[in-house]
């Protein structure tokens, strides 16, 4: 998967924790949340499952997007991640190959 700006949601587990994050190269962000390299909220929340992601042409459109889902309310982020993946399966061994 070459770089792209995506948007992205990791849980702890199933209906657990949720993480919404933007980036330019999802393979590597996700690889450094699994590997916890950097403190933070996924680190400390154990948010390291792959369980959505979208991906944009522009980083502008990426950016507008994350921050409009981070103001959403857990019932509609858990019904955008089960229309795509609703066994809320970790995604990671799709995108990583």
């Amino acid at each position: 998967m070459e770089k792209q700006p995506a948007v992205y949601i990791l849980a702890s587990q199933r209906n657990g924790t949720l993480y919404i994050g933007v980036t330019s190269n999802l393979v590597k962000r996700i690889w450094e949340h699994r590997s916890d390299l950097t403190d933070g909220f996924t680190k400390q929340y154990r948010c390291h499952i792959l369980i959505y992601f979208e991906q944009h042409v522009e980083m502008a459109e990426a950016i507008r997007r994350e921050k409009q889902m981070k103001k959403w309310n857990r019932a509609w982020k858990i019904e955008l991640i089960e229309k795509q993946n609703p066994d809320w399966r970790d995604l990671w061994p799709e995108i990583s190959r």
